[in-house]
């Protein structure tokens, strides 16, 4: 079993693309000085063997380091290699830091009615980022939240679900021009058929999905945003 690392070097192991050079250097070396491998260390941290054996050149393992790693060796052979380490890492980095956020922005308006909103109307499947609705003022909504909170960079991309007998293509456009997402991509539209179900009066431009694109990083920041308006509101819940 690899040796643990304190959690002050698994905190650093996390702010990897932030560190510089010698910081590397520092870290790749506290990590081989506890008995890790070559490669352990670089299922932890993205960095080249060739650079981590430089970095390392003069560090000696004692025998007991030694022989603990021909241990593990023998131990691992034919056990699959847990390649989501760092990824776990970097999640638990994106969480802690936006409780933090959240709770700096409790007293923001906006902030709070946008974590609101989603959390009454978004997605809460496992890394999709998105609000499904008929009004396009609430997807408007949505799309202004996510580029103030998350990224003003953030690309979106559309879906519609609509009845058979609707114009898809004037939907597209509908869809398009009232979001402002004039270039914005559609996936295939789903389409109700005839006779599945009782509204009678269809929905001229049916609904639309607004999806964030790459949303995994943003929709662990948003559900921890969730949590921490939801303790607060709990908080206030409570008799005095």
């Amino acid at each position: 079993m690899r040796p643990d690392l304190p959690q002050d070097l698994l905190a650093r192991a996390a702010e990897w693309p932030e560190l510089h050079r010698w910081e590397r250097s520092e870290l790749g070396k506290a990590m081989r000085r506890l008995g890790l491998t070559y490669g352990e260390i670089r299922d932890i941290v993205p960095v080249p063997k060739g650079t981590l054996s430089y970095w390392c050149r003069e560090i000696r393992l004692s025998p007991d380091q030694v022989i603990a790693i021909r241990e593990r060796s023998i131990s691992r052979r034919g056990v699959p290699v847990d390649t989501q380490w760092r990824r776990r890492l970097e999640i638990e980095r994106i969480r802690e830091e936006a409780r933090a956020f959240g709770r700096q922005h409790l007293a923001d308006p906006r902030f709070v009615s946008g974590v609101a909103l989603y959390w009454a109307e978004g997605s809460k499947t496992g890394n999709d980022l998105s609000m499904a609705n008929t009004d396009p003022a609430l997807l408007r909504a949505f799309i202004g939240f996510v580029r103030r909170y998350h990224d003003p960079d953030a690309r979106f991309g559309l879906s519609m679900h609509l009845h058979e007998g609707n114009d898809e293509e004037a939907a597209r456009a509908y869809w398009r021009r009232s979001t402002g997402l004039v270039d914005a991509s559609f996936t295939k539209t789903f389409i109700k058929p005839r006779g599945t179900g009782h509204r009678k009066n269809h929905l001229e431009h049916g609904i639309c999905t607004v999806r964030v694109r790459n949303p995994a990083d943003h929709w662990n920041r948003m559900m921890m945003w969730i949590d921490v308006i939801a303790d607060d509101l709990g908080g206030l819940a409570k008799p005095s």
